[in-house]
């Protein structure tokens, strides 16, 4: 299986030559929600509204999507459904280690410890193989800038880039109200059957949820 979602938004987060992470925690929900979105594409989930429901345990041969399938299966404990942005909330920070650590197997990052300070342990993920990161560059400056039409997965990660404000990660030197504009666009574009534009259109609404919480739980 190719690089999926969440290992896309990864990359896209990560500075090439220190490997820290940029827009930490925007990022960290986009990539929980990369990872449900690709478990929606491929049918072993649904998200409806608010919702999130089994769909198909089966696994799909990725570790990194066939261990989430099997975590949300434990999760539900029987039930029909649970509140998507409950699931986000619990996973958002292990999805995030994950992602890292399938980057890491698949040798386009490799791990680092560094000691912030001299007594903080800090890991940090510089690029190995900087082949993925442009392919996927080039993919999202065909589609935003170049007028190109997105299959369902780009289509899907442009909106979930957009939902987390990450513009500037995906096009630094863009024109940041131009960028956002046609991402909204294809978001919303006739570029898939309506299936899959909902499922995509819900994830967008996961993200802005689950950003909302956290932003409320910080002021409390």
């Amino acid at each position: 299986m190719a690089i999926t979602l969440a290992e896309e938004i990864m990359l896209l987060s990560l500075d090439d030559e220190s490997g820290s992470a940029k827009q930490r925690q925007a990022a960290g929900w986009a990539v929980a929600c990369g990872i449900l979105l690709e478990l929606v594409l491929a049918g072993r989930v649904s998200v409806q509204g608010k919702n999130l429901e089994m769909v198909d345990p089966a696994p799909l041969g990725e570790p990194l999507l066939d261990t989430r399938t099997a975590l949300i299966e434990s999760w539900m404990r029987g039930r029909a459904k649970r509140p998507v942005t409950a699931w986000l909330t619990k996973d958002q920070s292990k999805a995030v280690a994950a992602t890292l650590e399938r980057l890491c197997e698949r040798g386009v990052v490799v791990a680092e410890r560094h000691k912030a300070l001299g007594v903080f342990p800090v890991r940090r993920y510089p690029e190995a193989d900087g082949a993925v990161e442009r392919e996927l560059r080039d993919r999202l400056r065909g589609v935003v800038l170049d007028g190109r039409e997105p299959d369902a997965r780009t289509a899907g990660l442009i909106g979930l880039i957009h939902s987390a404000k990450l513009h500037r990660l995906a096009f630094p030197d863009g024109e940041p109200k131009q960028i956002a504009s046609r991402m909204e666009e294809i978001a919303a574009g006739q570029w898939a059957a309506e299936s899959v534009r909902s499922a995509i259109r819900d994830m967008q609404a996961a993200v802005v949820a689950a950003t909302v919480v956290t932003v409320v739980a910080a002021g409390v």
